[in-house]
């Protein structure tokens, strides 16, 4: 059935407005309890979230729902969404939640959930959720909510257990004033690395502002000027990361994927229809098979898993290691590809250049309705003619984004075709855009 709250990374929306209301959030919190307590006597449900000022509104709310169900909640407090899987598997909870909009604004906000197993919860539950969402809901049981403490300590000993020594390393890390701002200096420090750490003071309204992965510009900066060995940004929720070299230059979801995949000898790698063709031409010269999926980390992990396969993930910097951890994680990214950096004995900045990539134009175009945008035949004509003026030379890819009022217009090719091409389409879909 068509679900008309869950999208593909849970439930989002702006804070305070529905969907995401404290009474809505309730009945939800009534609806997850109810399900689970369909599957197990007495759910247990660990609940994390990240460091915008409308989590502790949601904490509280969704709480006060899986309460009423009798459920026992076990807060995490402020963690990075990976922490919250990791940790829901390990400590054999019934489910986890992250309360976050990982790399949005911060008015935006979300609840996601975790099946026991810390992957995301099936399409399916999801749906049975939101039916149970049309029940009026009565007290069934009166659960407890405890602090869990030892959250962050384990959270920390798993990833450390992954990384190896950083000794020698000069790292500048970008914390987006987001989910890591207490934990990635400690990760680095604990490997050995000499470490600058930056946007790290969260205010409940500077998440993601002017930082992190979605804005690495003043990172790349500094580790320019103050010559750092290379940098790390990480986004709202911690499941993103964007390194960047020496040089300053961007090392992002592609190259992560061509170094992980040659020096872990990867037989295939899974990819979106947003990766570079140079990631995929790179990878076949290799003798490596590449793979393409829908946009996002769900259609990604479901590749992997149909596939056999452990390695893959977006250029966005979320990127997944099936054999390490069953969703994406950008502090066990990082430490993953800096190990297989040091395995290699090439710098993170000739692996940079080891991958020649296609020039790439991403334009994101603000739009009313989404949806109506993209059914317009107008807009699949002007795709089809993008397409024969590149004779095969490139690529074209029109998508609505998955979490934010956008349509992503992206043109990949030669510089001198793919110009004129995407200032058409941008224009095109701002037309259809302000129309809709």
């Amino acid at each position: 059935m068509e679900r008309k709250y869950f999208g593909t990374d849970g439930v989002r929306g702006v804070a305070g407005e529905p969907p995401l209301t404290p009474e809505f959030v309730l009945k939800l919190g009534q609806a997850a309890g109810a399900f689970f307590k369909s599957t197990v006597k007495r759910p247990v449900i660990l609940l994390g979230k990240d460091t915008r000022q409308s989590c502790d509104m949601l904490e509280a709310a969704l709480a006060a729902g899986l309460m009423s169900q009798g459920v026992q909640v076990e807060h995490l407090g402020v963690l990075p969404t990976p922490g919250v899987a990791y940790l829901t598997k390990a400590l054999e909870a019934t489910a986890g939640v992250m309360i976050s909009a990982s790399h949005n604004p911060y008015q935006d906000n979300g609840i996601k959930f975790f099946s026991a197993a810390g992957d995301k919860l099936p399409d399916q539950a999801e749906s049975e959720i939101e039916g149970l969402l049309e029940r009026e809901f009565k007290t069934d049981g009166i659960g407890t909510v405890s602090d869990f403490r030892e959250a962050e300590r384990m959270y920390l000993d798993f990833l450390s257990s992954k990384g190896s020594s950083l000794e020698g390393l000069k790292v500048a890390l970008d914390t987006a004033n987001g989910a890591t701002y207490r934990l990635a200096h400690r990760l680095f420090q604990r490997l050995g690395a000499e470490v600058f750490v930056m946007f790290n003071t969260p205010d409940g309204r500077n998440i993601n502002k002017g930082c992190g992965s979605t804005h690495p510009e003043f990172l790349r900066q500094q580790v320019v000027e103050m010559g750092f060995d290379l940098g790390v940004a990480f986004d709202g929720d911690g499941d993103r990361a964007i390194l960047v070299d020496r040089q300053g230059r961007e090392f992002h979801g592609d190259h992560v994927l061509y170094l992980n995949a040659l020096v872990r000898r990867e037989p295939g790698v899974v990819g979106t229809l947003m990766s570079n063709m140079g990631l995929e031409v790179k990878l076949r010269e290799a003798g490596i098979n590449f793979y393409r999926t829908a946009v996002g980390d769900r259609y990604v992990y479901e590749k992997l898993k149909a596939s056999a396969l452990t390695l893959g993930g977006e250029q966005s910097g979320h990127v997944l290691f099936l054999d390490h951890a069953p969703t994406g994680d950008g502090m066990l990214t990082a430490i993953l590809t800096l190990k297989a950096m040091r395995e290699s004995g090439r710098d993170l900045s000739e692996w940079y250049e080891a991958l020649p990539m296609y020039p790439q134009i991403l334009k994101n175009v603000r739009v009313s309705d989404k949806q109506k945008v993209m059914q317009q035949p107008e807009l699949h004509q002007a795709i089809q003619e993008a397409e024969q003026k590149l004779s095969g030379q490139g690529r074209v890819n029109v998508r609505p984004s998955g979490t934010e009022p956008l349509v992503r217009v992206m043109v990949e090719g030669p510089a001198e075709l793919i110009e004129p091409v995407s200032s058409e389409l941008v224009a095109l879909v701002e037309r259809l855009g302000s129309a809709s």
